[in-house]
């Protein structure tokens, strides 16, 4: 009995342990603590209750349909298509929908259905799993907008949004149409609030073709014979004098007429082959096949464009003209069809945009490489200022951009067609794209018509036109490209061409400035992030070929060996075209060299055998290299740009970071050193700086080369892994830390959505002008975090105005650093709306906006306004304020403005957590994110040592994230449509620091106030560990009493039996 006893008792106690584990865990939800009513936070997480769309959703949503278009896997009738998809798809809520037009006598390979917007998850997914099926996509619409003198108000040129209203149709960049205004100013016109980029036409006196010596050509016999001409315009009138060989006019709108009555249609066709003597075409005998895809309203769709681009292939044209063009390089049926139509031999150029003097501005399809890209001059060979300028953005925040335009031509007060008669002049790159077009058909038709397939073709014809082009001193590549056209000398190239591989650019040289811009302005040095070139492979033999082996870097001279480099390239050729991209790095016995490395690069292509022959074609493409080397630069002098951390449009709506731009809403211009930055980057040179981009996390670099971190616009989030690191480079390292916020507002950014009538869903912000509470996350460790105002106005500092344009404040400071507050309008207390975001009540009140501090051996400091160094919408520049900043972080110079004792913060400023801007928890932010649900690893435009790898910090966890407050599901390419449900809400671990108040509860384990030190907060398993450990104390502690009776039990028997 005692024995069953005892074991039932042992039983019990070791149960016990067991049982209160369990039962916690279950409990665990009843004992998690809640955030206040309204904005709240846990373990440095906020939440934020998902906004009520401002009125019935239902009501606010005028269409229940909305057009898709289904693309296949081959080419076949339409009504065979039909016949599937119906077979197929016996589900109610979608109808198929014929499109009548000239190219339905043709096979097609996509679709148009109407499908309801209740039904479209169900249906899309039944659709996108049938065998025959590619994939599902919105039929985008697009917009052009004419701008005439009355369309440019207070010199701003209007475009899709105007005033903060948006016009109907796509979104697009801005095209000149009327008379040049005399204004050097451009303004990228993109002002709509509707989903879809317009490919805009784009347009702005005088006889062009004499400036290139076409007359020379003419007195040869050629004038454009037999080549096929299409003109993807507003169409234009069969009995037109101006034109000799109008072949065909198709219409693909939903208007009944082919007649131009917008007049630019008309005038690109005489800028081609008018015959009239006061406005000269280029190719008067060239057979124009005019395609009417724009209606009166300038309004156009993607499904028109594909249709009609599916009958350019059918009918064999030669070469395609598109005076359009829009941000959207995530329009992927219209992209891809134009592959397609250049990998049919059809030679197309593109107006490369009006969206200059602004960099990072190309339009598609112009910015793709197998299209020719044109951008405009003047006269005196100046480039314009409407045209716009590279570098191509596809490839950031992970990689370099391509070289765009590829040429550039006269585009200002050219010469052409009125609508029924007559000349008159206008400006622009759709303008100039249509000299090019014309001087393509004048070059075709030089090479027998038994010869031109095999001769010419998209790759050979721009080889021809960027090796005869001739180089401009001034502009740099990504303003001029080539350079420009020469028509003379490509005819000489064309005249004896042999199908060949080449690289374009075929050169890059550092002592060739300013054309070599960016990279003549810093040289390479030992122990910097590779520097990388993206050049194009162009492919004459074959619209496919194969890289057919590593390239391969030849060194002119020993000191060659220094440079390291790696490449990343297509493998596959396609279509004519592929890339190249040079990862270059001076090696560390490089460290104290200074001067030149010269040498090349090759590069060995194959294509298939051409017609008769039956051994492949090989051509080994060169690059030749001459770059400027010089000892890696001190510490202090170093600085590293943050890229990883930037989203962009496309493919979400990315806001702006001003908001007193009401035509230009979306962040398209890529955000970096060498685009909308450029002015910065040239300034920071001038100061003596020496400034690398980071593409990857921040355990990706090594702190202790570097004298600042920084980080300016930054959309992202951040790994916990990268707050951690850089928390230690900055207190252990003595890395500075420079930060640049912007904007962050939830109400206001909920104020924007706007549905889109083309796509037929909802658009709203992703983000704010920055991602601020990723910031406060990164800044934590430090005592810093920033606010949700939305701050405007002037404010005087170093000796002048400064201007504060939709910044935020700064909300927490830590004491003893420096800290500077001025009397600024704040407009988010009034709210925002869609027609109008600034003009409601402001509230002014002192606010902070700039700290400096030190913590540890590193220091940090910020500013809340980052437009004062973003070249696109700039009032007035902060360079000043950056490099004062810079020598603080940098090299601990303390000006005497920003460190005046006036400033000093004698406690620190603090606000509570729930006080802090809550995330959106009604948007799926990982579809733009390069962190939530993504891998951390270090990507190829790091040091050579760690790709591929977590980064330098050895204890990097091997785990993906998702962010608490987004929701975790991807969304097709080029949507942002938002949910109106969260469900999913993960704790995260994070570090915090606050007052030194001293008020802490359970050792500051519980309190929901900061407490002095950075600790772990670990909730979750906090209650359940609890009562596993105080289980385990009992058992621990029963055991130890059963030892020490039996003890006592056993000496008292030994006792007894003693005599």
């Amino acid at each position: 009995m005692r024995s069953t006893t005892l074991f039932v008792s042992r039983f019990s106690l070791f149960v016990l342990p067991l049982i209160f584990l369990f039962t916690s865990f279950f409990l665990h939800p009843y004992f998690q603590f809640r955030p206040l009513p309204g904005n709240g936070t846990q373990a440095g997480v906020s939440y934020v209750d998902p906004p009520e769309p401002p009125g019935n959703r239902r009501q606010e949503e005028p269409f229940t349909r909305k057009n898709h278009i289904i693309r296949f896997t081959d080419y076949r009738k339409a009504e065979d298509f039909r016949n599937y998809l119906q077979k197929e798809v016996n589900f109610e809520g979608w109808e198929w929908i014929d499109r009548k037009n000239p190219a339905s006598k043709f096979p097609t390979d996509f679709g148009l259905v109407a499908i309801e917007d209740s039904k479209s998850d169900v249906l899309i997914g039944k659709f996108e799993g049938l065998e025959l099926v590619k994939d599902v996509s919105l039929d985008l619409s697009y917009q052009r907008v004419v701008l005439e003198e009355d369309t440019i108000k207070n010199g701003v040129k209007e475009g899709s949004f105007v005033d903060g209203k948006k016009r109907a149709g796509k979104m697009f960049t801005s095209m000149s149409f009327g008379e040049d205004d005399g204004t050097n100013a451009a303004v990228a016109n993109t002002s709509h609030m509707k989903i879809s980029w317009g490919r805009t036409l784009m347009a702005e006196k005088s006889q062009v073709t004499s400036y290139f010596g076409a007359d020379s050509l003419w007195s040869k016999g050629y004038t454009g014979s037999k080549v096929k001409m299409a003109i993807f315009d507003t169409g234009i009138r069969s009995d037109h004098p101006h034109f000799r060989n109008i072949k065909e006019r198709t219409n693909w709108t939903n208007e009944n007429t082919l007649n131009d009555n917008l007049g630019h249609g008309t005038f690109v066709a005489g800028v081609i082959a008018g015959q009239d003597a006061e406005c000269l075409g280029f190719a008067p005998d060239t057979e124009i096949y005019a395609f009417r895809v724009f209606t009166d309203a300038q309004v156009s769709y993607t499904s028109w464009f594909l249709d009609a681009f599916n009958y350019a292939i059918a009918m064999n044209m030669d070469v395609l003209n598109l005076s359009i063009g829009g941000p959207d390089y995530l329009d992927l049926p219209f992209v891809e069809k134009v592959w397609e139509l250049t990998a049919n031999n059809v030679i197309m150029v593109s107006a490369i945009g009006n969206d200059g003097p602004l960099y990072g501005t190309l339009n598609n399809p112009a910015d793709q490489s197998d299209v020719i890209g044109v951008g405009g001059i003047d006269y005196n060979d100046h480039i314009a200022a409407f045209s716009s300028r590279g570098m191509s953005t596809w490839e950031i925040p992970h990689g370099y951009g391509r070289m765009k335009p590829d040429v550039v031509a006269f585009g200002r007060e050219i010469m052409g067609s009125k609508i029924s008669t007559g000349c008159k002049s206008l400006s622009g790159t759709s303008v100039a794209s249509p000299v090019v077009a014309g001087i393509v058909c004048l070059l075709v038709s030089v090479i027998p018509e038994n010869k031109r397939k095999d001769i010419l073709n998209p790759a050979s014809m721009k080889q021809a036109l960027v090796e005869g082009a001739a180089k401009l001193s001034g502009p740099n590549m990504y303003e001029q490209g080539a350079g420009r056209v020469d028509l003379l000398e490509s005819y000489e190239i064309l005249k004896s061409y042999k199908p060949r591989a080449s690289i374009f650019p075929s050169v890059l040289d550092y002592t060739d400035c300013p054309y070599s811009w960016p990279f003549c302005r810093q040289p390479l040095y030992a122990g910097a992030m590779p520097v990388i070139f993206n050049a194009t492979i162009l492919n004459g033999m074959s619209v496919i070929g194969y890289v057919e082996s590593p390239p391969t870097w030849h060194p002119s001279n020993e000191e060659g060996n220094l440079l390291s480099v790696h490449f990343t390239y297509s493998d596959v050729i396609w279509p004519w075209t592929g890339y190249l991209a040079l990862h270059m790095q001076i090696k560390e016995e490089g460290a104290q060299f200074s001067g030149d490395i010269e040498g090349n690069v090759t590069v060995r292509v194959s294509s298939p055998p051409a017609k008769g022959d039956t051994t492949p074609r090989i051509s080994t493409c060169v690059l030749q290299l001459k770059l400027k080397v010089v000892p890696t630069p001190p510490r202090s002098s170093r600085i590293l740009w943050d890229q990883f951390h930037s989203i962009k449009y496309p493919p979400g709506y990315i806001p702006k970071d001003s908001l007193d731009v009401r035509n230009d809403i979306l962040d398209w211009h890529g955000d970096h050193l060498h685009t909308n930055f450029h002015v910065m980057f040239n300034m920071l040179r001038d100061s003596g700086y020496f400034v690398e981009t980071l593409g990857s996390p921040f355990t990706c670099f090594d702190a202790s080369g570097y004298g600042t971190l920084m980080l300016v616009d930054l959309e992202d989030e951040f790994f916990p892994e990268e707050i951690k690191k850089l928390k230690d480079d900055i207190i252990s390292t003595g890395l500075g830390l420079v930060v640049f916020a912007d904007w962050y507002n939830v109400e206001t950014m909920v104020k924007m959505r706007f549905f889109d009538d083309n796509t037929r869903s909802w658009w709203s912000p992703v983000t704010g002008g920055a991602n601020v509470p990723a910031l406060n996350d990164l800044l934590a460790p430090f005592g810093v975090a920033f606010g949700d105002k939305i701050l405007n106005g002037d404010f005087f500092m170093n000796g002048e105005d400064n201007r504060y344009a939709s910044g935020t404040n700064i909300l927490k400071f830590p004491g003893g650093g420096y800290l500077h507050s001025f009397s600024l309008p704040d407009s988010s207390e009034g709210g925002a709306t869609t027609q109008n975001i600034l003009l409601s009540g402001t509230v002014q009140t002192d606010s902070p906006i700039l700290g400096l501090v030190g913590v540890g051996n590193g220091r940090v400091a910020v500013y809340g306004d980052s437009n004062c160094l973003d070249s696109s919408h700039m009032v007035t520049n902060c360079y000043w304020l950056l490099k004062k900043m810079l020598n603080y972080t940098s090299k601990n110079v303390r000006d005497p403005e920003l460190f005046a004792d006036s400033n000093r913060q004698q406690k620190p400023l603090h606000f509570d957590s729930n006080q802090l801007p809550s995330r959106r928890n009604d948007v799926s932010f990982s579809t733009y994110s390069s962190v939530i649900g993504k891998e951390l690893t270090c990507g190829s435009d790091t040091r050579f040592e760690v790709w591929g790898t977590k980064g330098y910090n050895s204890q990097v966890l091997r785990r993906n994230r998702r962010l608490p407050g987004y929701v975790g599901t991807d969304q097709s390419i080029g949507q942002n449509l938002t949910t109106d449900t969260f469900n999913e809400v993960a704790s995260e671990l994070i570090e915090k620091n606050s007052d030194d108040s001293g008020a802490s509860t359970y050792f500051g384990i519980f309190n929901r106030e900061d407490v002095d030190m950075p600790v772990l907060v670990t909730s979750h398993w906090l209650l359940p560990a609890a009562f596993a450990v105080l289980g385990i104390l009992l058992l621990s502690f029963w055991r130890i009493r059963q030892k020490r009776r039996r003890r006592r039990k056993g000496s008292g028997s030994i006792r007894s039996a003693n005599p």
